[in-house]
């Protein structure tokens, strides 16, 4: 009997001291958009992205050649006659024309087709991304004979409208083992 009076009292105590080291339910704090606007009750944010400036990096690896993306021009692009109801494309900057355009329709498992215009020749070369329009919208791997390109978004998007360019970086692999980073802007919508 006496042992049993001892055993409440550790017991409750052991069960004061885990309930003090828990850590205190804390409140939410709000979310914040890219726009500096908090998030409504409930309702989620994009995922932050850190904004940081992409830069440039030189081709290494591979045989010694660099990697080379020309800009399309619109000879290119019509004559690749790209199927799909939204585009995305990535130029180096805001005025240039783009060196990736990919077309491809929204909700839809279907790949997306593009063009790139590679090496020093120029010549156009058909590329596809697994997933439709969504998945290029988000950043995507795009596929070509002997290049993998990668879309990594690296910041929110700049300025407002239906279409506003978001920072990102655009990695080639050669099939040789040469890679190139190039930096710019990735643009998706109609």
């Amino acid at each position: 009997m006496k042992m049993r009076s001892l055993l409440l009292p550790a017991t409750a105590l052991s069960l004061a001291l885990v309930a003090c080291s828990r850590p205190a339910e804390t409140e939410k704090a709000p979310t914040a958009s890219y726009d500096g606007e908090v998030a409504p009750e409930g309702k989620a944010t994009e995922p932050a992205v850190p904004a940081i400036r992409p830069t440039d990096v030189p081709t290494r690896g591979g045989d010694g050649s660099p990697i080379e993306l020309a800009a399309l021009t619109e000879a290119d692009v019509h004559g690749a006659r790209l199927n799909g109801e939204l585009a995305c494309s990535f130029a180096v900057d805001e005025v240039a024309q783009p060196i990736l355009l990919a077309q491809g329709d929204a909700a839809s498992a279907d790949p997306s087709r593009g063009i790139v215009k590679a090496g020093g020749g120029g010549a156009i070369e058909a590329i596809s991304a697994n997933g439709g329009f969504d998945a290029m919208a988000k950043g995507t791997k795009f596929f070509g004979k002997g290049l993998q390109l990668r879309v990594a978004l690296v910041g929110p998007a700049q300025g407002g409208g239906e279409s506003p360019p978001r920072p990102a970086t655009l990695t080639a692999d050669r099939a040789d083992g040469a890679q190139r980073v190039f930096a710019g802007l990735w643009r998706c919508g109609p």
